[in-house]
């Protein structure tokens, strides 16, 4: 006898079908698609020569990533004045010597550095219909400085100690300069805010007035930390952390930020207004996701090239 199957069977089992290709896609395809956005931002002292800064962010490297160490290793072709790494390069504890040898020529450029919660805390296995649920509700972090139950701790010293090794200047909750050139760049960066790691009191007062040009880094960009640098003055505040959203709808855009920043400014250039004053704002979308949620869509993997350039009239 010859099964009989009705027409809501049939419109489930299509669902199922678009989404079984949808997540393969997300996971196979997308998710190793990386991208270079490049970006002009006006935001230097008029008579100043333009600057190209390459920003990384959001590694999370987890053993046997090859193509993604690959991409990584080739973005120094790009000779960018400087490198900005905003942080989260891990998604495994054992991931240290491949996220080294990924940025091992940009290494080799001067750079500076801040931390994300990934770095020192391994991911946690979740639901992610819970996860979202909890970003649409505005919940975000972690309750205080400690970690939860069972989270493992990354060695994050490890890498801390191969980037100043390097040279590069670490800004977590610290100031810091490079020299290019003849020119002096002042760099102003937190620790994570998502983690409440963040201590603004620490670096607060603004630019310094004997560098030639200064600027804000952050990995997360939780309001409270954009205010406190647009408030101080900087003219430019560099993020990661949110992934742009990761999982977003086309023509729509993305659902969550993992943080309190409105979904329109999830990723790319924009401003931010606090006390009277407007800083630009960049938010990379980030080259990788959390092991445990190895997807993209309608958001590709990236890094970024900002050429700075004079600031208009």
């Amino acid at each position: 006898m010859r099964a009989r199957y009705g027409v809501p069977f049939k419109i489930t089992a299509g669902v199922a079908a678009v989404g079984a290709a949808g997540l393969a896609y997300a996971a196979g395809i997308e998710a190793r698609s990386f991208r270079l956005r490049r970006v002009t931002v006006p935001v230097l002292p008029r008579g100043m020569r333009p600057l190209r800064v390459l920003q990384v962010s959001d590694i999370h490297m987890v053993r046997g990533q090859r193509k993604k160490r690959a991409w990584l290793q080739s973005l120094a072709g790009l000779r960018p004045d400087f490198v900005v790494n905003t942080g989260d390069n891990l998604s495994d504890p054992q991931g240290v010597p491949e996220v080294l040898d990924a940025l091992g020529p940009l290494l080799d450029l001067p750079g500076v550095y801040v931390f994300g919660s990934n770095d020192y805390y391994g991911p946690q296995l979740r639901n992610p219909a819970r996860y979202l649920l909890e970003k649409v509700q505005g919940r975000h972090g972690l309750n205080g400085n400690a970690p939860a139950v069972g989270v493992v701790h990354n060695p994050w010293e490890d890498l801390r100690e191969a980037f100043d090794s390097a040279g590069w200047v670490g800004l977590s909750n610290a100031r810091g300069r490079l020299k290019l050139e003849g020119l002096e760049l002042a760099f102003t960066g937190l620790d994570d805010p998502h983690i409440k790691r963040d201590r603004y009191d620490r670096v607060a007062g603004g630019p310094e007035r004997d560098a030639d040009f200064s600027l804000a880094v952050v990995h997360a960009p939780y309001l409270r930390a954009l205010d406190a640098f647009t408030a101080d003055g900087y003219p430019l505040i560099l993020a990661g952390h949110t992934h742009g959203g990761q999982l977003c709808i086309p023509f729509y855009g993305a659902l969550v930020t993992n943080c309190d920043l409105d979904t329109d400014r999830v990723k790319g250039l924009s401003t931010h207004e606090a006390a009277g004053l407007v800083s630009h704002l960049h938010v990379s979308a980030g080259c990788g996701t959390s092991r445990y949620t190895p997807v993209r869509f309608a958001c590709p993997p990236e890094a970024t090239l900002l050429t700075l350039t004079a600031a208009r009239d």
